[in-house]
């Protein structure tokens, strides 16, 4: 059973999913059923990893791999003192 969905959109949206219609020969129920279920989809896979996106750049770094492995023990060594009261 169908169900009535009343909701305000820009005009823009609006010729756009006229013309998706005319262009498709589709209903705009149908595109918009079709939209939707494709949005819910995509959404419960969830975002999609690039790895080249997530490690750009982690081996072209400016310093020496030994000034970045002083300061990283630097750091993790200062975390570990504690502090006089």
């Amino acid at each position: 059973m169908d169900k009535i969905l009343s909701a305000r959109i820009e005009e823009s949206v609006a010729a756009l999913l006229d013309a998706l219609a005319h262009k498709l020969g589709k209903s705009k129920k149908s595109i918009l059923e079709e939209a939707l279920r494709g949005y819910a989809e995509r959404e419960e896979k969830g975002p999609a990893l690039d790895l080249l996106d997530e490690t750009w750049g982690a081996w072209r770094r400016k310093e020496a791999p030994s000034t970045t492995v002083r300061k990283a023990r630097g750091t993790f060594r200062s975390s570990l003192a504690r502090r006089a009261p």
